[in-house]
């Protein structure tokens, strides 16, 4: 596993690129954003022991956000699945620590698209009654 020095604001990666690594922080603050509409949405800020980008070892999909050093950071790098199952299998309170933030991810991502439904479902429900 390589590891590298990114400077105070200085970009991991960026939204749109095809990168396919994650990264483990060992030292520093990451801020992960993205932007619509000329709009900067903060998503998270990262800090040591934390992961991001864990998404681009299982979809080949472009980068849906940014990645930037808050402060002077090093990173451990993750390029493949295989190296990621080596170091979990190495690290077991990493993986059972990563296991719970991806549920925790996962729900909140249920939660939100339930809200959207609903959401929507009103609206739908309008339309079928103007027919």
């Amino acid at each position: 596993m390589n590891k590298v020095q990114i400077p105070a604001g200085g970009i991991v990666f960026r939204e749109g690129e095809a990168n396919n690594a994650m990264y483990i922080i060992l030292s520093g603050t990451v801020e992960i954003f993205f932007t619509r509409k000329n709009i900067v949405q903060r998503l998270a800020i990262m800090k040591k022991g934390d992961f991001f980008g864990e998404m681009a070892l299982f979809r080949a999909m472009p980068r849906t956000a940014t990645a930037r050093s808050v402060l002077g950071c090093e990173l451990a790098v993750i390029e493949s699945k295989q190296q990621l199952e080596k170091f979990l299998l190495r690290n077991p309170d990493f993986s059972a620590k990563m296991v719970r933030i991806l549920a925790d991810r996962l729900a909140n991502t249920n939660e939100i698209l339930i809200s959207k439904l609903e959401e929507y479902s009103g609206e739908l429900e309008y339309k079928m009654e103007e027919i």
